[in-house]
């Protein structure tokens, strides 16, 4: 008999943003992405497809004003949807972990689905943007995603210029990271902690 797969649903509706966000952690990296901002757009799916998760979200917000708003708020619907997919994440690997290359840049992520947020971000450019995106937004978006999943996340450029390959390659290695902790693995009985819970 196969595992039960592991979803969540997310809606959040504020007076500057509203989201709804289904994911599936069990998928194959399939996804319906939509914010209203191209480039996060396509950090998502790449995201989504490394991740091997399934991910479908639409989200609306005031981007005329700025672009904080939709990008900080979809990091915690995401962060809020793989904290509840998980339930008591019993048999996971808990651990992950990836250098990522992307280009003339490498990005190294390290985290661990504790269910205490913590994050340490050592992303430095001097280009700050991507077309119309800045990159500062990024921090803001793992930030949020951190604190709402329980995840201490750690995230480093080793080197790189291009802010386009930089961020993408975050995005890949955070994807690539998480696919290995949200694993089951068959030799971990219960939750992977001596303490009984996460």
């Amino acid at each position: 008999m196969s595992e039960e797969r592991r979803k969540a649903v997310v809606e959040r509706k504020t007076r500057e943003t509203e989201i709804r966000l289904a994911l599936d952690l069990d998928g194959s990296g399939q996804y319906q992405v939509e914010t209203g901002i191209p480039f996060f757009d396509h950090m998502l799916e790449s995201f989504t497809k490394h991740a091997l998760f399934d991910l479908d979200l639409r989200a609306r917000g005031d981007v005329d004003v700025d672009l904080h708003h939709t990008v900080e708020d979809v990091g915690i619907v995401l962060g809020q949807a793989l904290r509840q997919a998980l339930g008591t994440a019993e048999g996971i690997r808990r651990y992950g972990f990836f250098v990522l290359p992307m280009a003339e840049a490498k990005v190294e992520v390290a985290l661990d689905l504790s269910n205490r947020a913590y994050l340490v971000y050592g992303v430095d450019l001097v280009n700050d943007r991507v077309g119309d995106f800045d990159i500062s937004l990024v921090e803001d978006f793992l930030y949020a995603f951190a604190q709402n999943a329980g995840v201490d996340l750690h995230v480093e450029r080793r080197y790189g210029k291009s802010p386009h390959h930089v961020v993408e390659a975050v995005f890949k290695g955070l994807a690539r990271a998480l696919r290995v902790a949200v694993e089951r693995d068959p030799r971990v009985e219960g939750v992977p902690s001596v303490k009984g819970a996460l």
